[in-house]
This record gives C-alpha cells, structure tokens and sequence, in this order.
C-alpha cells in the first residue's frame, strides 16, 4: 500500500483486521460533493455514502452515514438517539471535533468514537463506499464491518421522497 494513503481511518481499519478496499479519484476543480464523488469513482448513489456530524449541544455529537444523493432527516436523528433535537455541525468546528475536512470526512478515525447511525437503506447491500480520511480516497467495505469499527446502528434517518 502506498504511504500517501495511510490516513488514521486507513491506519485503523487495518489494525483492526477489516477487509476493505482502497479507491482513489482524481480532485479537480471544487467538486467534493459525493454525487460528483460517485461518478468520479464509476459507483452508483446508493452505495456511496456521506458522513455528516449533528450536535445535540456542547459535547454532544452523532455521526450519520446516509447515501449520497439524500438529506439527513433531522427529526428522525433526534428521536432515534433521544434527544429533542439535533443540528448539523457547523463547518467551522468540523476538523476541530473530528480532526476532518469537509469532503474527507471519514466514519471511522475521528479524534474520538461518536455515537454512530448509518441509514437503513445500506441494509442488503454487499458493499457501502464512504470517505477514506481525506478528499480523493474512498474506502469499500461491508455494512458489518462499517458497524462493527464505529459501534453504529442502522436507522432510518435520510429523508424520503414524500419527507
């Protein structure tokens, strides 16, 4: 492998023995939304995943895994993890809660392991893509192993058509 890609959530996966490809994508222009992201690496939407961090206050942080080309349900995060209501993380205080950037942000890690919820919709599927730790580098791995380095659970927490 070679040492450029060695981000924390490469480092980790292999510590803890995961099965996962790499897939690296060329960065050009300011194009870091996943649906670019998708094409770029010729996968579908809906295998590729985004990270999003919500806060429910001051040290209170969830990560959501949902595909791509959907929107985080706000109200179904706050109910599924009991609290009143949740926001998503302001840009600013990504890399500082995280230790991420905006287009690289990784599920797994982070500065500290957050309570973690990945959308319902990557149930059945063989394989889910999401960040590799940096802008240009994706990791491929399985739904069990994805829940199984973040501790997470699977919920219903992206906004379908009629939401």
């Amino acid at each position: 492998m070679v040492k450029k890609n060695k981000t924390n959530a490469v480092r980790m996966l292999e510590q803890q023995k995961i099965s996962f490809d790499l897939i690296e994508y060329e960065l050009t222009g300011d194009q870091v939304d996943g649906v670019s992201v998708a094409k770029k690496i010729g996968y579908p939407v809906f295998v590729v995943f985004k990270t999003l961090i919500v806060t429910a206050g001051p040290q209170k942080y969830f990560v959501c895994i949902i595909p791509v080309d959907k929107e985080l349900n706000l109200k179904e995060v706050a109910k599924v993890v009991g609290e009143k209501k949740v926001e998503l993380l302001p840009l600013k205080d990504l890399l500082q809660t995280t230790g991420y950037i905006r287009g690289g942000c990784s599920p797994f890690g982070m500065k500290k392991l957050f309570p973690t919820l990945v959308d319902i919709s990557a149930n059945n599927m063989e394989f889910i893509i999401v960040s590799g730790g940096k802008k240009g580098l994706q990791v491929k791995l399985t739904l069990a192993d994805l829940l199984k380095m973040t501790k997470g659970k699977v919920a219903a927490i992206s906004k379908n058509e009629k939401d």
